[in-house]
């Protein structure tokens, strides 16, 4: 199998790492050969995250170039601006319909850019979803990352590895139960 790439983008603590660690956990238990990269820049303090994960028989390398990236996940709507060069010409964007304005925006010194979904179906194929919807419907703000893995799954066809069990090794037992019908939502979502 030829390698796969792909870009996981958002704001520092909305669980982009997480959500990367899951899938190569799982790509890793599927057979893959698997690598990721993570750039963390100023996370805590709201700044931007990516993570690249690539798989196939044998990868190399785990930096996607620009390009490369066969979907781009963004668990942020301006994020996915950021990254969009980095996308194929026939990849895929799973964009969350999700704003969390920068320090500048909030200090009143730029507006949040208007339009950015539209610009954006406009140009490549587009899965839009509002995860934060899902998962308060949930009851939890906080799986808003695993809706988009749901979203991420079902998108690249990846439904025949055992998620579940990835998802329950990986987050608090108490919260096992959630994250699953969170991943499960995101499923539907697309």
């Amino acid at each position: 199998m030829n390698a796969k790439n792909i870009l996981l983008v958002g704001v520092g603590g909305q669980g982009t790492i997480l959500v990367s660690k899951i899938l190569s956990t799982g790509l890793v238990e599927a057979g893959y050969d698997v690598k990721m990269s993570e750039i963390h820049g100023m996370a805590q303090r709201g700044g931007s995250v990516s993570t690249q994960v690539r798989y196939g028989d044998k990868i190399y390398s785990p930096i996607i170039g620009i390009g490369e990236a066969d979907i781009l996940v963004s668990f942020e709507t301006m994020e996915t601006l950021r990254w969009l060069e980095y996308l194929k010409p026939d990849g895929v964007v799973v964009l969350n319909d999700y704003e969390m304005p920068s320090a500048p925006i909030l200090e009143g010194k730029v507006d949040y850019p208007q339009g950015i979904i539209e610009k954006i179906t406009e140009k490549v194929n587009t899965k839009v979803i509002n995860a934060a919807e899902i998962s308060e419907k949930l009851g939890n703000m906080k799986v808003m990352n695993v809706v988009l893995f749901g979203a991420l799954v079902k998108s690249m066809n990846l439904t025949d590895i055992d998620w579940e069990k990835v998802i329950k090794s990986l987050v608090k037992e108490k919260f096992a139960d959630l994250n699953v019908k969170a991943f499960h939502a995101g499923i539907d979502a697309v």
